[in-house]
Parts: structure tokens; C-alpha cells; sequence
């Protein structure tokens, strides 16, 4: 790794050199952090890893994680601690994947998708950033905008639309600055969310009827396993976005127990008080136009007022990493964006592009986001896959490699690619596609991230192992 800041050049076209990201930003707050998915300069670099537990805390403390417990109750049936244990599950894993994925950010000083160039190339690479770039900041930015707007409407009773443009507009504000205000806004979130969120769960969970009866559809438990997978390893591709300004001797230790517990605490707990919330409210509200309101609605009225306000607090926190990660995704595709202010700008055109988004989903929340997060894990688990196959072959690559435009491996997205297809082919089951598994064995449920990840795999390691590549480890090997 660079030592030194003379000893990074600005490299571009095909010469090996590490490019570094442009201006003056150190620890300002208002500010708009300069460049794109370059290199932080050593003499930028701050911060602690106690702060990745309310950065990953605060996003998940809104109405859309929630959801997914009331959407394994109410939508497909499980009981409670059927329900608890699939939810528990699911967000351990994610859990445990951004901690690791987190501890490489301050090593190499880029984003989490300029890491990913080593296991499929600078070109590549196009493949899993600019799914990302979508996903997150289109996609999850129209879902956690709608849950906001829903809040904000039930408390204030204003047009559904005008609270949506002042859920945008904040969150966008916040992501235009950048790194460092990102970073303030969730630690000063942190202690609203956690204080509201806690005593409206205890009121939930006191409510609930475990032993209520459920009519369980075929293969619940996975779908169930799956989406929640799919919500917490939405995080996943951001991990070292939120690292990379740590300096170099940062406790690796400490970066992945803050970022992995931060994670799966908040997850964990408020999809299972979504499940709890659903054992008590009919199938028809708990899914029905407004859940949200369905859901505060179990509450006495300063408390669910509070809770609203909560919620709506909670959807900007989300998307204020969801569009700060997507347009750092979208620089990390390799397009040169020669504005230095390029992902601030890029951040505008998502926010914008995911209001439209937003304003067309507001009337059909339920299915959309099912499909939604079945569809994150489709390609997040062969994305992965691609990812550590690469670290436990490649385990101390120099920084070159990232910025290298001549640099291939296809056997990247080949794989990755292979692994979305068949395990989609095989085993999707959501409203759009059901695979051809759950198609004549119903009972099996939703089996498509763990068979992607499991062929990706298969087909990485092979090609490599066949053509007797991917251990190089810099440019000359």
C-alpha cells in the first residue's frame, strides 16, 4: 500500500498508479466532499470505528425493516418464533458479512466497489457496480422515501406527494455534502431513534400474540430467510464507503464488531416487532395501503405520533447512505466524470431519478418490496461470492491492481453471472418469476442466494484453478 502521498501518481489510461481523489475536505461538515471512488490521501484520513455502530444502526431504524418481519407474518404465513428465527438468521448473516467486508476500507482508502475491481477486473467490474449504483441509489432510495412520506402523511395529514418531496429533499441535502455529514447526521439520529424505536417495541411486543394462528405458505421459513438476507446484505456493497477515511492502523477487530452488531441489532430487532405487530393487526392492514399507519396505529397517541416522526427520521438516515453509496457506485463503474464535484452532482441525478420512482410506488408497497428484496440477494450473494473466492485466493494485493484499465478477470463476472442465472432459473420464487423448483415442489421456498453463491463459487475457483491464474497480487507478477 502507498506510504506516502508522493508515492500515489495520478494514474489513468493503462499506466499502473493509484488515482488519488482531488481537494482539500479533512474532517469539515459543511462541505462538499470533493472527487468520486479515488484514493483518500493519508493526510485525510480520521475517524474512529465506534462510529460504524450508529452508522449502521440509525438506517435501519425505519418503517421498511419493519416491514420485513410484518411480510413474514402477514404475508407468508409464519408464526411468531418461526417468523423471529428466520429474521434472527438472516440478518446475522448480512451481519457478519459487512464486518468483514468493512475491514478492508481502511487498508486501501477506496470504496467498496473499487475493492470489488480485484475479482472482476476494472471493466468488469461495470457489471456488480452499476447494479449497485441502481439499486441503491434508484431503488432503495424510492422504498425507504415512500416508508418516510407514509409516516410524515399519517402524522401531518398533508398530500402524500408534498411529504414526499420534504422526505427527499432532506436526504439529499445530507448526501450532496458527503462523507462527514453523513457520518454526523446518523451519530445525532442515533440516540432519537434508539430511545423512540425501544419503547414502541416494548409496547408491541407486549401486545403480541405468539400462539396466534397462521396460515404458513409453502416454503416461508426460506422466503422469509431471504428477504431478510436481502435486507441486511443490501448493505453490504457500501461497507468500506464508510471506512475508507480511517487511517491505515485502525483495529480491523473493531471495525467489523462495531459495523456487524450495529447491522444485526437493528435489524434484527425491529423485524421482529414487525412480526409481533402482525399477530395482532389483520393480514388485509398490516399489507394494506398505509402499513404504516397500521402499525402506529397499536400505539397510544403521543407515542405513535412520536414513532411517525421516528420513522420518518429513520427512512432519511437509510437513504442518505443509499444515495451517497449509489453515486459513489456510479463513479466506481470507470466512466470519467471530470467535475470535481462529480459525486456530489451524480447524487442529484439519483435523488431526482428515484422521486418519480418513489411517487409511482406510493400506492403499492407490498408485493414491489417483496420482490425487491428478493431480488437484492439474487445478485449480492454471487457478488459476494466473487468477492472472498478472490480475497482467500488473492490475500494481500497491492493497490495498483484497483486502478489498472487494462487489468481483466472475467472470470468475475462470468461466474457471477452464471450463478444469477441458473440458481434464478432454478429456484426464484416471487410474484414476477417462479423458478422451476417452487414451480413443482412448492415447499422449498426461496433457495436462490444460497445456489448462487454456492455455483459462483464452484465456477470462480474452478476457472481459476483450470487456467492456473488468480493468485497475482500486483501488476509485474
Amino acid at each position: 500500500m502507498a506510504t506516502r502521498d508522493q508515492d500515489v501518481t495520478q494514474g489513468g489510461g493503462a499506466g499502473p498508479g493509484v488515482l488519488v481523489r482531488e481537494g482539500s475536505y479533512g474532517t469539515q461538515v459543511i462541505a462538499v466532499e470533493p472527487g468520486g471512488a479515488e484514493f483518500i490521501p493519508l493526510n485525510e484520513r480520521h475517524g474512529k470505528p465506534l462510529q460504524l455502530f450508529w452508522t449502521w444502526t440509525s438506517p435501519n431504524m425505519e418503517f421498511a425493516t419493519i416491514f420485513v418481519g410484518v411480510l413474514a407474518v402477514a404475508g407468508f404465513g409464519l408464526g411468531f418464533w418461526s417468523a423471529a428465527l428466520a429474521l434472527a438468521l438472516g440478518s446475522a448473516i448480512g451481519g457478519i458479512t459487512q464486518g468483514i467486508l468493512s475491514m478492508r476500507g481502511p487498508k486501501y482508502g477506496v470504496p467498496q466497489m473499487v475493492l470489488s475491481r480485484l475479482g472482476f477486473g476494472y471493466w468488469g467490474n461495470a457489471l456488480p457496480a452499476g447494479l449497485n449504483s441502481v439499486t441503491a441509489g434508484i431503488g432503495w432510495f424510492a422504498v425507504n422515501s415512500v416508508s418516510g412520506a407514509f409516516a410524515l402523511n399519517v402524522l401531518t395529514h398533508w398530500p402524500q406527494v408534498l411529504c414526499l418531496l420534504i422526505i427527499i429533499a432532506v436526504q439529499v441535502f445530507v448526501a450532496f455534502f458527503g462523507y462527514n455529514l453523513v457520518h454526523l447526521f446518523e451519530r445525532y439520529a442515533f440516540p432519537i431513534l434508539t430511545v423512540i424505536f425501544l419503547i414502541a417495541s416494548g409496547v408491541i411486543l407486549s401486545k403480541a400474540h405468539p400462539g396466534a394462528s397462521h396460515h404458513t405458505i409453502p416454503g416461508a421459513f426460506l422466503l422469509t430467510l431471504g428477504a431478510s438476507f436481502g435486507y441486511a446484505v443490501g448493505w453490504n456493497p457500501y461497507a468500506a464507503d464508510y471506512t475508507r477515511y480511517f487511517k491505515p492502523d485502525a483495529n480491523k477487530a473493531a471495525i467489523a464488531w462495531w459495523s456487524g452488531m450495529g447491522l444485526f441489532l437493528s435489524c434484527a430487532l425491529l423485524e421482529i416487532v414487525g412480526a409481533a405487530a402482525a399477530t395482532v393487526v389483520s393480514a388485509s392492514d398490516a399489507l394494506g395501503s398505509n402499513p404504516t399507519g397500521a402499525f402506529t396505529g397499536l400505539l397510544a397517541k403521543p407515542l405513535a405520533d412520536l414513532t411517525l416522526l421516528a420513522i420518518a427520521l429513520g427512512a432519511v438516515s437509510a437513504n442518505v447512505l443509499n444515495i451517497y453509496s449509489g453515486a459513489l457506485s456510479f463513479t466506481a463503474i470507470g466512466i470519467k466524470l471530470p467535475l470535481s464535484l462529480r459525486r456530489a452532482i451524480v447524487a442529484l441525478g439519483f435523488g431526482t431519478i428515484g422521486f418519480f420512482l418513489a411517487w409511482s410506488g406510493l400506492h403499492n408497497a407490498g408485493s414491489d418490496y417483496e420482490n425487491f428484496l428478493l431480488i437484492i440477494a439474487y445478485w449480492i450473494a454471487p457478488w459476494l461470492a466473487v468477492y472472498f473466492c478472490d480475497q482467500l485466493l488473492r490475500r494481500n494485493p497491492d493497490e495498483t491492481l484497483l486502478f489498472a484499465t487494462r487489468r481483466t478477470n472475467w472470470a468475475g463476472p462470468v461466474a457471477m453471472l452464471v450463478g444469477m442465472g441458473i440458481s434464478i432459473w432454478l429456484f426464484s420464487n416471487q410474484t414476477k418469476y417462479i423458478g422451476l423448483v417452487p414451480t413443482h415442489v412448492p415447499a422449498v421456498g426461496d433457495l436462490t442466494f444460497e445456489a448462487g453463491f454456492v455455483i459462483t463459487a464452484v465456477v470462480y475457483l474452478t476457472w481459476h484453478a483450470i487456467a492456473r491464474t488468480g493468485r497475482e497480487t500486483t501488476l509485474t507478477a
